[in-house]
C-alpha cells in the first residue's frame, strides 16, 4: 500500500510538470505572434521534454 507523502509527492510532480506545459504553450503562442522561428523551436522542443518527463506517470514500470 501506497503511503501518503508518496502520493503527495507524486500529485506535486504532476501538477508541476503540468504547469510547465502550460508556460511551454503560452510561449508557443507568443513565438508565433511574434513570428520568432527560434522561439518557437525552443518552445516545441520544452513541451516535447516535458510530455517525455510525464511518461513513467502514464505508464509506471511493473514490479
Amino acid at each position: 500500500m501506497e503511503n501518503k507523502p508518496n502520493k503527495l509527492k507524486i500529485r506535486c510532480e504532476i501538477w508541476g510538470w503540468a504547469l510547465f506545459i502550460i508556460s511551454a504553450l503560452f510561449f508557443i503562442g507568443s513565438s508565433i505572434k511574434s513570428k520568432d522561428l527560434t522561439a518557437l523551436s525552443g518552445g516545441i522542443f520544452f513541451l516535447i521534454a516535458c510530455l517525455v518527463f510525464l511518461i513513467p506517470y502514464l505508464y509506471p514500470a511493473k514490479k
